[in-house]
């Protein structure tokens, strides 16, 4: 059996010639090389800032935002104190990620805020205010007109049985 021997000239050309024949002219063959198949490796899906892991592939501003208490000018205002460019969330090096982590712990966020809002909700209720009392029967606090919309709170509409529409 004869032995092959691939010698590459360029990265889009090889040249494979046969052990038997002494002029390379007869036996040169060139074809394309296709690059070596990629293998993905381990990647870094999200980073967890604040408790909350944060999409990798978007701008820090946008990011920040998925936790609960960053809005867009928090967001902003974080960047703008630590002195971080607005980049992709994966090319954040080591030393970024713990400051933003350490002043994002700084605010009220996630648990602790749905608990605060929680709890003076509560309050609100239990001193039976007006807007307590707007809370417990499912309407909106904030004056806003209830006999067409405020779907949201009300809910579904329900018809009420034995009641005709007005003749036009």
């Amino acid at each position: 059996m004869a032995q092959t021997l691939a010698i590459p000239l360029a990265p889009s050309l090889s040249v494979i010639c046969n052990g038997r024949s002494p002029n390379p002219l007869y036996n040169t063959l060139s074809f394309p090389v296709s690059s070596p198949p990629k293998v993905r490796a381990l990647s870094i899906k999200s980073v967890r800032v604040g408790g909350v892991e944060i999409p990798n592939n978007k701008r820090i501003e946008y990011s920040l935002q998925y936790i609960h208490g960053i809005g867009r000018s928090l967001a902003r205002k974080i960047l703008v104190d630590l002195n971080i460019e607005n980049k992709i969330t994966k090319d954040l090096s080591e030393e970024e990620l713990i400051t933003m982590r350490d002043q994002v712990s700084k605010f009220m966020i996630e648990g602790d805020l749905r608990r605060f809002n929680a709890l003076n909700i509560r309050r609100l209720k239990e001193i039976q205010c007006y807007r307590g009392m707007r809370h417990i029967q499912g309407l909106p606090c904030r004056g806003q007109r209830t006999k067409n919309n405020c779907r949201t709170l009300k809910g579904k509409r329900v018809s009420i049985p034995g009641k005709k529409k007005a003749p036009r």
